[in-house]
């Protein structure tokens, strides 16, 4: 009888630690984020502080490189990130930049750019 417990104890510890994998939900995307065509990118504000949300939306899962131009049009910040089809919600951290207007551009793997917008650091 004992054999027979401790077996159960056994196999209940190991089905009740075993990972369950939940579906994620889907991304709610906000109406001031929203892409109607199938590619592009979005800032959630042309007006920045520290940081600001933006949309990239893509046709194809693809690692982006992400430039940011100053007003001469060179480059003060370059990152990179993996996106997935459609939409996707980043941050664009800008609290390093001084005080000025910036251009802000996402291109796919291939080199192509997905979208272009401009913003104002305050």
């Amino acid at each position: 009888m004992k054999k027979v417990s401790l077996v159960l104890f056994g196999l209940i510890l190991l089905v009740g630690c075993r990972k369950t994998d939940f579906p994620t939900p889907p991304q709610s995307i906000s109406d001031d984020l929203k892409i109607a065509s199938l590619s592009g990118l979005k800032l959630q504000t042309a007006f920045v502080t520290s940081e600001v949300s933006m949309n990239i939306k893509s046709e194809t899962s693809q690692t982006v490189t992400i430039r940011i131009f100053d007003i001469a049009n060179r480059v003060v910040s370059k990152s990179t990130s993996d996106v997935k089809s459609g939409d996707n919600i980043l941050k664009v951290y800008t609290s390093s930049l001084p005080s000025s207007g910036y251009r802000i551009a996402v291109y796919g793997a291939a080199g192509n750019m997905i979208g272009i917008t401009d913003f104002n650091k305050l």
